[in-house]
């Protein structure tokens, strides 16, 4: 009992803390009827659908298939790099960066298991890493802070690429000339005995899924009320997918909505955040993420200031830094140290250069 315990801490470590943290702000305000104020029930309908229509994508091997006929162009090391860096950059715009980086990390390292190169695994995961974290902030559900601020300060569309575009361009100049760092040599991809093997798209199932997923993207817009999407979910997708879902994720949300509510109810506090944040939403909000992640961090700060724009884009940069900034950095460290020949401290150490890095030049690019 005790070392599963300690297990699902480990798994969910900041899901405890925004639990323990929304008890304690609970002896301070008591549960009443304002506590239904607090939670956003159309971003955790939104955030289940999204995750059980693209986990539903994910079981049929569509995202393998895809890496598997991209990896058959790559000829060297670094065009398998940028290959991968592409993959998880745009794919993450539209199935979330953790669901990218669980799909193709993977399949990298299965890759390298052919190629006795430590230096190129290393830096190619990382950018994939660093890829699927920029990638995931041009569109409002590529990740959960993007969907939770887009519909609490009801953004345009408009509004939501001005503020991201910018930075995502930049990010994906960068993370190109970062690829350069990748040797040119010769490497084994599309035609090792491991390419190919993936099981064959069951079509009918995948054209439910990618219905549902559009019906997603729709109730985003806010173009379809969010109870059909929610209803069509729950009939199409087998219980065994929704088993599936990140309820973590779901019940981290819901712990922090219940934290900022009440925290925002103690004047002397929701003074002094209102106060610091104004005029530092982007600063703040990335130094924030670095210590609980930008997740957590976006519910946390918005309820203390009304540039919504701002704390986004804070947020989103947020996700570089260190490996906690964004939780879909776990993922890969996670994959990455289970292999046979890792080398933790050097991934560390390349994963904290090119992640801080890139941030301070995102950062410089912002404010001057």
């Amino acid at each position: 009992m005790k070392e599963k315990i300690i297990k699902f801490i480990k798994n969910q470590t900041i899901l405890v803390i925004a639990f323990f943290a929304a008890v304690i702000t609970m002896f301070i305000i008591p549960p009443n009827s304002n506590y239904l104020e607090y939670i956003n029930i159309k971003v955790l309908v939104q955030l289940f659908c999204l995750m059980a229509s693209i986990g539903g994508i994910r079981s049929l091997g569509v995202f393998e298939w895809i890496a598997d006929f991209l990896l058959q162009k790559a000829g060297n090391l670094r065009k398998l790099g940028f290959i991968f860096l592409l993959v998880c950059f745009f794919s993450s715009m539209l199935v979330t960066n953790d669901v990218a980086l669980l799909t193709f990390i993977p399949l990298t390292l299965i890759v390298y298991e052919k190629i006795q190169d430590e230096k190129s695994r290393i830096l190619t995961i990382v950018l994939e890493t660093a890829g699927a974290n920029l990638g995931s902030m041009m569109t409002p559900f590529g990740n959960p802070q993007n969907l939770y601020l887009y519909d609490n300060y009801q953004l345009t569309t408009g509004d939501f690429l001005h503020t991201m575009l910018p930075s995502g361009t930049a990010s994906l100049v960068m993370l190109t000339l970062l690829c350069f760092l990748l040797p040119a040599d010769a490497c084994m991809t599309g035609n090792s005995e491991k390419s190919g093997n993936f099981k064959k798209i069951k079509k009918s199932p995948l054209i439910v899924y990618l219905l549902l997923f559009g019906l997603c993207l729709l109730t985003v817009f806010r173009v379809v009320p969010m109870w059909i999407c929610l209803l069509a979910t729950i009939v199409f997708v087998p219980f065994r997918q929704l088993a599936k879902v990140d309820y973590g994720l779901l019940g981290t949300f819901l712990c922090f909505f219940i934290f900022v509510g009440n925290i925002a109810q103690i004047e002397s506090v929701s003074r002094f955040f209102s106060e610091i944040l104004s005029g530092r939403e982007i600063i703040i909000a990335v130094l924030l993420s670095q210590v609980i992640s930008n997740v957590p961090a976006s519910v946390m700060l918005s309820g203390f200031t009304d540039h919504g724009t701002a704390l986004l884009l804070g947020v989103n940069l947020g996700g570089l830094g260190t490996i906690i900034a964004s939780l879909a950095s776990l993922i890969s460290f996670q994959f990455y140290k289970n292999t046979e020949k890792a080398e933790s401290g050097k991934y560390l150490l390349v994963f904290s250069l090119v992640n801080f890095g890139m941030l301070a030049v995102l950062l410089a690019l912002i404010f001057f």
